[in-house]
């Protein structure tokens, strides 16, 4: 453990890594006995690896039974500060990495990063994106905003629609997305859906963004779901940033961190750097999987940024689809929230397209409706029929 340790003193960090390792080490006196007792064979190389292999004893390895209370917020803040550095490196690695390195590194991550469910929501936003947000059905516009709800039936919104920046928390965004989802359209309106975009038609959908909060009682207009609207009408030019990444993505860009309102220094600082690298700027490759990754790669930064397995299986789609079903005092099912019979009737019209749904249940589409808007599931409500109807 001590060769592991020290091994960093011996590479060739930059000041910026130093600093990451020098306070990374102001930690180890006070669990140095719980660190020692764990034997280390694997003395990595370079800085991202060892980052990796101390995340791994501080996770894993070392023994919590011996550690005393108040050493546990020592391991715990230790653990964040290796993710923190993990995420800086990996992130540095898109300076340089030509596209076959980023993409194996996806691929080879896929799992602990939920890419599958990441790209379901892509594929179901490029299939609504196209619609103004003022006609989408409430679902619909919160998947494409980044709000996931418990009205997101797992049945047909199979993934997070919090992947790639979640907005929950931007309560002045979500008031706009409520009273003036018009104004919103009309910014985006500037951003066409293929071919090149200028920065005169940045400039124009940021006038209008900005506008769309004058009016409201809450007129902080902020850039995370900005680049969140943007990035899913273009996931191929847009990056999406989140208050809690601007920091990480600022230092590993080797850019003065950006604030949450810098729109300027979005299209300068992050966009004009990241469209310079080597990957994006790469020809479309043979391979299929990766063509489904070329054709969003403004989103793949997004996937740099430190994750394990904890993260896939806590998303929310997950937790919803396998939320335990408690029955109540007259045996039925406990239904969820209410929603509009305008959403009801488009999310069994959806359902009921599936080749395994027989003509007689299909002809039930009304009553499977009047349950949905009451707040049953669309996949309990039409399982309900089959049981009861064969």
């Amino acid at each position: 453990m001590k060769k592991l340790l020290i091994s960093p003193s011996q590479m060739n960090l930059s000041d910026a890594d130093n600093s990451l390792y020098q306070n990374i080490l102001k930690l180890v006196p006070d669990i140095s006995l719980n660190l020692m007792a764990v034997k280390v064979e694997n003395h990595p190389k370079d800085f991202a690896g060892w980052c990796e292999e101390l995340l791994d004893v501080c996770q894993n390895r070392i023994n919590f039974a011996l550690l005393e209370d108040k050493q546990l917020p020592i391991v715990k803040k230790m653990a964040q500060q290796l993710q923190q550095a993990l995420t800086i490196q990996q992130l540095k690695m898109l300076r340089i990495a030509p596209w076959p390195v980023l993409a194996t590194f996806i691929n080879n991550k896929a799992e602990q990063l939920g890419l599958n469910e990441q790209l379901a929501l892509i594929h179901y936003v490029s299939s609504i994106k196209a619609q103004p947000l003022e006609k989408m059905i409430e679902e619909d516009k919160l998947a494409y905003a980044g709000k996931h709800t418990a009205n997101h039936d797992p049945s047909v919104y199979q993934f997070d629609v919090e992947w790639f920046c979640s907005t929950k928390a931007a309560k002045a965004f979500h008031l706009a997305l409520t009273e003036c989802p018009h104004k919103l359209d009309s910014a985006l309106s500037h951003i066409p859906l293929e071919g090149d975009i200028s920065y005169e038609q940045y400039a124009a959908f940021i006038s209008e963004y900005l506008a769309a909060f004058v009016d409201l009682d809450d007129d902080k207009a902020t850039l995370a779901p900005a680049t969140r609207l943007l990035a899913m009408r273009r996931p191929d030019f847009f990056i999406t940033l989140s208050q809690a990444k601007l920091e990480l993505l600022s230092q590993a860009l080797g850019v003065v961190k950006l604030n949450n309102r810098d729109f300027q220094r979005y299209w300068d600082d992050v966009l004009m750097t990241v469209h310079t690298m080597p990957w994006f700027q790469s020809s479309l490759p043979e391979s299929e999987q990766e063509q489904t990754l070329w054709h969003i790669k403004a989103l793949l930064p997004s996937l740099f940024f430190y994750s394990d397995l904890q993260q896939a299986e806590n998303s929310n789609y997950l937790k919803l689809l396998n939320k335990p079903k408690r029955a109540s005092a007259t045996g039925n099912l406990n239904k969820g929230q209410k929603r509009g019979k305008d959403s009801a009737e488009i999310l069994v019209d959806r359902a009921l397209t599936a080749e395994d749904i027989p003509e007689h249940i299909k002809n039930m589409r009304d009553s499977i409706v009047a349950e949905v808007v009451k707040g049953r599931s669309v996949n309990e409500t039409i399982a309900l029929m089959r049981t009861i109807f064969g």
